[in-house]
């Protein structure tokens, strides 16, 4: 899957699976990919796969969905 289907991807998994509004799932894809948090799959797309799609919406949410305290 290409680098942007990912982010899509990642985006689809949020909303799907942490009933997140549309808009939210891509603020926190937003967010992370402007944190760097992508940079690696943009420089090697063979791990743009679905499962690391899968892995990588838990841990955006984790890391950037829920509140700092």
């Amino acid at each position: 899957m290409t680098y942007e289907k990912h982010l899509d991807e990642v985006a689809t998994l949020l909303f799907e699976r942490f009933k997140l509004s549309e808009h939210a799932a891509i603020q926190l894809v937003m967010k992370a990919q402007a944190d760097g948090y992508f940079s690696d799959h943009d420089d090697d797309p063979t791990i743009c796969t679905q499962l690391r799609a899968e892995q990588d919406a838990k841990r955006v949410f984790k890391q950037y969905g829920t509140p700092k305290r």
